[in-house]
């Protein structure tokens, strides 16, 4: 009996780890020539289960894979997969939940603590001959006198909340499904989006990407902030309009901003954000530590062996049991 056959989409982590842990567990295992739709049909017409990190899988590449029953994302976000699309056909949608849990929310709180203390700041003027608190960084904060709203109480957004009430911030959080009580348990207060982000000194967003969430914070959100406010995002890029936060902080109506997500990656070396001193820059880097970039192809190739062998794995469609 021949073995199923899984397709990797695409890849740009070193080696072939992906394959080698399919490859171990019995499963052929291949790579496509490019992330590209005609690559893929051409490469997985047999493939029971795609493998997809940066490829755009929708409903009509769906239909060019007859035998596709499973998609494993190679990360934590998923939405360059129609997942919608997916459940109409049967097909369950896995993500990576787990790997850089730890990574993302100290990267995030460490963007929080550069931009509350001034760090890049002090460090720019500390090389410019420049060695004065106050007129270096004026803005310092205080954290009991500050207020830091998360949007997203999941896996990251709850971590980076409980942090920063242990380094003394008031913390509000903003999410439709967490509980109220979950919230207080962790020191923080639930409240509606809206109020998170006109109260907040510091945003940070630890929402997924969907129809609903992209441009959430728009130039409107923009408008009920807080002069002197910051936002963090660790996240996904599409979550703010970035033309509209460059104007905001170009014209002096929001503080600054800590970015390790943008809409197009990498950062096109036109983007307005790149001239902003007020503008913390990395380069989609919360996820990574050495740790984690060993998990994070296991964790995508271990789940398709699971959901080939009736395991448990985090599906992501949660009707795709009513849709078999």
């Amino acid at each position: 009996m021949t073995a199923p056959l899984i397709l990797v989409t695409d890849c740009d982590l070193p080696g072939t780890v992906i394959e080698d842990t399919l490859r171990a567990a019995g499963l052929r295992a291949e790579r496509a020539a490019s992330g590209s739709p005609d690559d893929i049909a051409a490469a997985g017409a047999d493939a029971e289960a795609l493998v997809v990190q940066w490829a755009r899988i929708d409903g009509d590449l769906m239909d060019r894979l007859p035998n596709l029953r499973f998609i494993s994302r190679v990360g934590i976000g998923y939405d360059m997969i129609d997942v919608e699309a997916a459940t109409a056909r049967g097909i369950a949608v896995a993500n990576t939940p787990s790997y850089c849990i730890e990574e993302v929310a100290a990267h995030t709180v460490a963007m929080i603590m550069t931009q509350a203390r001034g760090l890049s700041a002090y460090d720019r003027a500390v090389r410019e001959g420049v060695w004065k608190a106050v007129d270096a960084r004026p803005l310092a904060v205080r954290p009991s006198s500050t207020t830091v709203s998360v949007l997203g109480f999941g896996r990251i957004g709850s971590i980076v909340a409980r942090g920063c009430r242990a380094l003394g911030f008031r913390v509000l959080v903003a999410d439709p499904y967490a509980s109220d009580d979950a919230v207080r348990d962790a020191g923080c207060e639930p409240v509606d989006i809206p109020s998170a982000i006109a109260r907040a000194d510091i945003l940070t967003l630890h929402v997924p990407l969907t129809d609903e969430t992209r441009h959430l914070i728009d130039a409107a959100a923009l408008a009920t902030m807080k002069q002197d406010a910051v936002i963090v995002n660790t996240c996904r890029g599409p979550l703010i309009d970035e033309d509209a936060l460059a104007a905001a902080l170009r014209d002096g109506r929001l503080a600054g901003a800590a970015l390790d997500v943008f809409a197009e990656e990498p950062l096109p070396g036109t983007s307005p954000l790149r001239a902003l001193d007020t503008v913390l820059l990395t380069p989609h880097a919360a996820w990574y530590s050495p740790e984690a970039l060993a998990d994070l192809p296991v964790h995508a190739a271990e789940n398709v062996i699971r959901s080939l062998a009736g395991e448990p794995v985090p599906i992501v469609n949660p009707a795709f049991a009513a849709a078999r």
